[in-house]
């Protein structure tokens, strides 16, 4: 007979916490109620068992005398009858009966700190989803998750990656990766009409999953599960760290290296190949003709930041700018178009103020000309010096004249920027976003334009301002990301810091950048809405509470990360190139779905925020959602125009003299040969890579070629597709 807990009046360890549910109050009963566990296994230092509660069938792992986690498999209150139990060495599976459906589990091992829970459920009549319970419980030595004390460093943040990480200190568990495999759940969102938005996280000690009932709202649900078909209603993801790390560089390489583990096993669609090249063509055409991106200005040509809306912009003139530069020297050739961009980019400079401002003189008095973002006056410079490092002399001029003035508003700011000053005075005029928090990667952001600064100049005094900037940075944790971009800027910073002065601290100091951009993607593949139009997998949100997947950002972290594989060599640990690659990898899919033209006209917001939306220009939407939300509310953002120059010039490889390019979804160096050309792919352990060879000449089509060791997967008259390991050493060989 189960008796109340007479320990129910003791403290509560946690007096954040206003008090405990009865799910809660109920997980150690439902534990204890079964005697003796329903299966166990070994997991390295760790004991799994099961245990069949009146309301549950329980996964409980523990860390013997250091406490554990519960999990719950299935969300029913009443009667359940497990009718098939069948162990495994690595797992069980088993079948229950309830009244409102039959449920089967399936429980999986790897290794000795992984685990997998996967839940279907095949209702027997039409089912409503009123309210589920979360389905993760941190408990103590006593299995009592009341007294157990630790924290959750990252919940879920919106329709970004459903997990959980948290750390149970007392007593000395460690930490807990948790995460839900959101694609496996498609079919329950859509029939339910609901949205895993923040549905992974919870309030300590009640933690994990909760299934989203009615709408996201209080209104009754209307929308069924239907009776007869297979659901699956969890797929939860566990990996295991016997330490919560002393610091928040230990608690990021944790994350990381937890997020690597369980990535393998998510749901993932394979990347489509798309046609960077014919896009970056067709995007150049259309930014010299078309009337609605471009605007004159004393004789100048500026670029307009969204079509037929807003002023010229030094960010938005300099981002598209750099990016065709790339793709000109990629291409071989100069198009006057850009010369005249970049010879517009002194109407920008302020003499009196000596810096780069945002806007032109004479721009509408409905802007505040002195008004500036705390990141908008380094980015304009980043690109500057890149262009600068390749020899433009316009370009290194106008960094030199612009850069004391941001180093003085970095040191007013004591490397803790704002939301939005005036570039007059450096008075603050919006300080925090409502949580006391500015612009908190801006730091990172800086140290990777001072470390160019220093490599143009050869100043050390630039690199002792980007470290004194990275440690302003310092114990931010995962509340560091503010826009992922600049996050991803940071992240770089570190790493060539990290490769500079051979110091391991920047490369702690990296995996935090890392970490909390990775917390700000979509690692799933949504079907909901019109997401199932398009590709949000491993999409990155733009804001630290974005809703939505922007162009911009997202081929700025591609650049970023493309950069940061390069400079760090074989040196860069798995995990950080497991992530980064993919991320990469996925980039040249989803940032496909951007574009307009390729999305049904349906699917385009009624109402658009900055200007309007031209399907035939080949420009990308700024954002897609994740929830299949009609796509361009904000506009179609010119500045977004450098995706496709910046994918096209860093996909592609010349081979020499042969008569065809490569394109690979990995990076790769390509060495070309008599007669061969010899491939080294640069992608993480244990993946496959696209490898395209691609005719120069359409007409004369694709010689015959080999690689040795490898078949064809795809091909045609001017192409031939090969599926190498993503980490292979290939020799290329054809006939003339």
């Amino acid at each position: 007979m189960t008796t109340v807990d007479h320990k129910a009046s003791k403290q509560n360890p946690h007096p954040e916490t206003p008090g405990f549910t009865p799910e809660t109050l109920n997980a150690r009963f439902e534990i204890l109620a079964a005697n003796e566990p329903e299966s166990q296994w070994p997991l390295g230092d760790y004991t799994v068992s099961t245990h069949h509660g009146r309301d549950s069938l329980w996964v409980v792992v523990r860390k013997p005398g250091q406490g554990g986690i519960a999990l719950r498999t299935y969300p029913i209150m009443g009667q359940n009858i497990i009718v098939e139990a069948h162990r495994r060495e690595d797992g069980g599976d088993w079948t229950v009966e309830t009244h409102s459906g039959v449920y089967r589990i399936s429980l999986t091992f790897r290794g000795d700190n992984f685990l997998r829970m996967t839940s279907r459920l095949v209702p027997s009549h039409d089912l409503l989803v009123v309210f589920w319970p979360r389905d993760l419980y941190v408990l103590d030595e006593n299995d009592d998750p009341r007294q157990a004390e630790g924290r959750v460093e990252a919940g879920q943040r919106g329709l970004n990656a459903g997990l959980c990480y948290l750390c149970l200190k007392k007593p000395a568990f460690g930490s807990v990766l948790y995460m839900q495999n959101l694609t496996a759940l498609n079919p329950f969102f859509v029939d339910t009409k609901t949205k895993p938005d923040g549905v992974v996280g919870g309030q300590w000690p009640e933690l994990g999953y909760q299934p989203p009932g009615s709408p996201n709202g209080d209104s009754p649900p209307v929308d069924p599960l239907k009776a007869g078909q297979d659901y699956v209603i969890s797929d939860a993801l566990i990996s295991l760290r016997d330490d919560c790390g002393a610091n928040e560089f230990e608690v990021a390489r944790n994350f990381v290296a937890m997020l690597a583990d369980i990535y393998p096993h998510l749901d993932k669609p394979q990347p489509e190949y798309r046609d960077w090249i014919w896009r970056a063509d067709k995007t150049l055409l259309d930014l010299k003709t078309s009337p609605d991106v471009t605007q004159v200005h004393d004789g100048r040509t500026y670029i307009r930041p969204y079509v037929a809306a807003e002023y010229p912009d030094s960010m938005v003139q300099m981002t598209v700018l750099k990016s065709l530069r790339e793709y000109e020297a990629w291409r071989g050739c100069r198009d006057p178009f850009s010369d005249n961009l970049a010879d517009a980019m002194e109407g920008f400079f302020d003499n009196e103020l000596r810096t780069l401002r945002r806007y032109l003189p004479d721009v509408g008095d409905d802007k505040d000309r002195d008004a500036v973002d705390s990141w908008y006056i380094y980015h304009p410079l980043m690109n500057l010096a890149r262009l600068a490092l390749k020899g433009e002399a316009w370009a290194d001029t106008l960094f030199r004249k612009s850069i004391a003035f941001t180093v003085k508003a970095a040191h007013h700011f004591k490397y803790r920027w704002p939301i939005q000053y005036d570039l007059t005075n450096l008075k603050v005029i919006e300080k925090d976003r409502g949580d006391g928090l500015g612009q908190t990667d801006v730091g990172g952001f800086y140290a990777y334009v001072m470390l160019l600064a220093h490599e143009l100049t050869h100043d050390a005094t630039y690199v002792a301002e980007a470290r004194a900037a990275l440690k302003a940075l310092e114990n931010n944790r995962f509340e560091l990301v503010y826009q992922t971009n600049l996050t991803a800027w940071g992240a770089l910073a570190c790493l060539r810091l990290w490769q500079m002065e051979d110091d391991p601290h920047y490369l702690d100091q990296a995996y935090v950048f890392i970490a909390g951009l990775m917390h700000n993607c979509e690692l799933w593949a949504s079907k909901i809405g019109w997401a199932g139009h398009y590709t949000n997998f491993f999409g990155v949100t733009c804001l630290h509470d974005g809703p939505y997947m922007a162009a911009y950002e997202a081929f700025e972290v591609f650049e970023a990360f493309d950069e940061a594989l390069k400079i760090s060599g074989p040196d860069l640990p798995e995990a950080l190139k497991l992530l980064m690659c993919e991320y990469r990898r996925y980039a040249l899919d989803v940032l496909w779905s951007f574009y307009p033209d390729l999305l049904p006209a349906e699917s385009l917001s009624d109402t658009v925020r900055n200007g309007h939306i031209d399907r035939a220009l080949s420009l990308p939407l700024e954002d897609i959602y994740g929830d299949g939300s009609p796509a361009g509310q904000v506009g179609q953002e010119v500045y977004g125009a450098g995706s496709a120059f910046v994918l096209a010039s860093r996909a592609y490889f010349a081979c020499g003299n042969a008569p065809f390019r490569l394109f690979a979804d990995y990076p790769a160096n390509i060495e070309p040969k008599d007669g061969c050309i010899g491939i080294q792919l640069k992608g993480p352990k244990g993946c496959v890579a696209r490898l395209r060879l691609i005719a120069l000449d359409d007409k004369a089509g694709l010689p015959e070629v080999s690689i040795e060791r490898l078949e064809t997967t795809d091909s045609g008259n001017t192409y031939v597709e090969y599926r190498p390991a993503a980490d292979a050493e290939i020799t290329v060989r054809w006939t003339v």
